[in-house]
């Protein structure tokens, strides 16, 4: 089969397209023969060496395929690794067949990154309806589901951050009632202004950094502030405990990983999502589709954040 592999770890550029052996499913496994692969941050960090171990070279990385199985029926599908081939195996749990109507890229878009969006809303800041909800990075693959998202699950206002007037456009056209600059500097005061001078419910952060720090500035009381991600790079702040106490606020986390080991991909969130999709009330963004060999031009296009919404590799 073709995929595209790192032998070392790097940036993009240890990415190459190499012939394999074709995988062998294990117990509980079903073939796909894979149509497009999603592009993810996570991908990123594991070329990096900071999920591979380093035994494990050379890698295939990639989370997640559309394809068919061998009867032709069309999956989505969950894998640790694996991805970026013309074949996975997959565990059956975390396959759902999708239907013909939505493309490869939105299908991928749902997984990953919609599966995280539908978490940070419903099981980590558990949004109740009414509530001020920000998103940062609001024109990337979680934050535009998300901004749709918090809207259809009844929240009273969203305000977008994103780092263009373009992407704040997106945002506006995703249903944000307010989309501000994301930059650290002056952060607070336009989430405050954008919120008519309160403080807000939910912060919804992938940026991390000073952009974490003045974020939690602008929480009402039970605020709460979920992280996923830090794409400004270096740890988190460093957060004093009475800090929290003083404004009631929560401070939370999410990684999507554990929640999908301990419960597979293909359940009732991952269908809700489809059936939004084809109801056409969520509208998954597709930023750019790549031939498989071009993984490494995906790779820095993320990177640079010269796109919006969801990648792919074309098998």
């Amino acid at each position: 089969m073709r995929a595209v592999q790192f032998d070392r770890f790097g940036g993009p550029e240890v990415l190459t397209e190499v012939e394999r052996p074709d995988p062998v499913p294990g117990d509980g496994e079903v073939l796909v023969e894979v149509e497009a692969a999603g592009v993810n941050f996570g991908d990123i960090k594991n070329v990096a060496g900071q999920y591979a171990p380093a035994e494990t070279l050379p890698h295939v990385p990639g989370m997640e395929v559309v394809g068919r199985t061998a009867d032709g029926t069309r999956v989505l599908g969950y894998l640790t690794s694996g991805g970026y081939a013309s074949l996975a195996a997959v565990r059956a749990r975390d396959l759902i067949e999708i239907p013909e109507e939505i493309g490869a890229g939105q299908a991928a878009a749902l997984l990953v990154q919609g599966l995280t969006a539908w978490h940070l809303l419903r099981s980590a800041a558990r949004v109740q309806p009414g509530e001020a909800v920000v998103v940062n990075a609001a024109a990337g693959g979680v934050g535009s589901l998300a901004i749709q998202l918090a809207r259809h699950f009844g929240a009273g206002r969203v305000i977008a951050t994103a780092s263009t007037p373009d992407k704040r456009s997106l945002a506006l056209d995703l249903g944000a009632d307010s989309a501000v600059d994301g930059a650290a500097d002056g952060y607070r005061e336009r989430i405050l202004d954008a919120n008519h001078g309160r403080g807000v419910d939910v912060v919804l952060d992938a940026v991390g950094g000073e952009v974490f720090e003045q974020a939690l500035g602008t929480l009402a009381h039970f605020g709460r502030l979920i992280t996923y991600g830090a794409s400004a790079g270096g740890p988190l702040p460093a957060v004093d405990p009475a800090r929290l106490t003083m404004s009631n606020t929560v401070l939370g986390g999410l990684w999507l990983v554990p929640v999908l080991e301990r419960s597979g991909a293909a359940g009732p969130p991952l269908r809700e999502l489809l059936r939004l999709t084809v109801a056409q009330q969520l509208r998954p963004l597709v930023g750019g589709e790549y031939p498989l060999a071009c993984a490494a031009d995906a790779h820095r296009d993320l990177l640079d954040r010269r796109t919006a919404g969801k990648l792919v590799l074309r098998v």
